[in-house]
């Protein structure tokens, strides 16, 4: 594991805005695939435009439903781990603490995190194809994609596929966090998914300490303050326990 700097624990004592952004790696950790890596057996024979995709729901709802109806599965059977925890901590230690994900599997709520910006939505809500009113629960029949009690359009995850623009209020609210923070994590995030990626970089433009924590090096390893290779289910909960011996 990377010896945790002197200088990042003395500015974690004194940061009182502090963002994390979080993304797969993170949920990887909890043993959930990324979307690519989750395209095998029967799923393999399809491309991601296939499956995430609004002319995918279009063309074939249902193949669209059940895709993800399996990585609601999937997530739901998953337990957060270290990380997850060690990041519900952190929010009642700061003035300030933004939780920003880039996951649509909703560990970090299930983890006890308040307030959670998703940037890329959840795949444990629907909203309607057709008037966009959203749901937390709807009536699931097998074989068959459920409708809107509203106007009996389709429901859809509610998730950005490609093409969509992230939610308009949720990364205002990002940026505004950021653009604020003194400190910034990006946490288990490649680093290539916009603009989810340029949120790191605001925050160095504007004078915040950026911690990397990630497996691998990624474009943004260069730029950081500190950038820690691991598993954030190790390194977020060591760097809590040194902030914690060092008040």
């Amino acid at each position: 594991m990377t010896d945790l700097p002197n200088q990042l624990i003395d500015t974690l004592r004194t940061a009182r805005h502090v963002v994390a952004l979080t993304g797969a790696g993170v949920s990887q950790e909890s043993g959930l695939n990324t979307f690519r890596d989750a395209q095998v057996g029967f799923w393999a024979q399809y491309r991601p435009e296939d499956l995430a995709t609004p002319q995918a729901f279009e063309r074939d709802p249902q193949l669209v439903w059940d895709w993800y109806a399996m990585r609601r599965t999937q997530a739901r059977a998953a337990a957060p781990n270290p990380g997850h925890l060690a990041l519900a901590e952190m929010a009642s230690l700061f003035k300030s603490f933004t939780l920003l994900t880039q996951n649509v599997d909703g560990l970090h709520q299930r983890a006890g995190s308040p307030a959670v910006i998703e940037l890329h939505g959840s795949i444990q809500n629907v909203r309607c194809a057709s008037c966009s009113l959203h749901y937390d629960s709807w009536q699931e029949t097998s074989g068959e994609v459920p409708h809107c009690p509203a106007c009996a359009g389709l429901l859809r995850p509610n998730v950005v596929w490609f093409g969509e623009s992230l939610p308009s209020a949720a990364l205002q609210s990002a940026l505004d966090a950021t653009q604020a923070c003194d400190l910034f994590f990006s946490i288990g995030t490649s680093g290539l998914v916009h603009p989810a990626a340029s949120l790191a970089y605001a925050a160095l433009e504007h004078g915040a300490c950026l911690v990397e924590i990630n497996a691998t090096e990624t474009p943004l390893t260069a730029h950081a303050t500190h950038a820690l290779t691991g598993s954030s289910g190790q390194l977020l909960p060591a760097i809590l326990n040194a902030y914690h011996a060092a008040r």
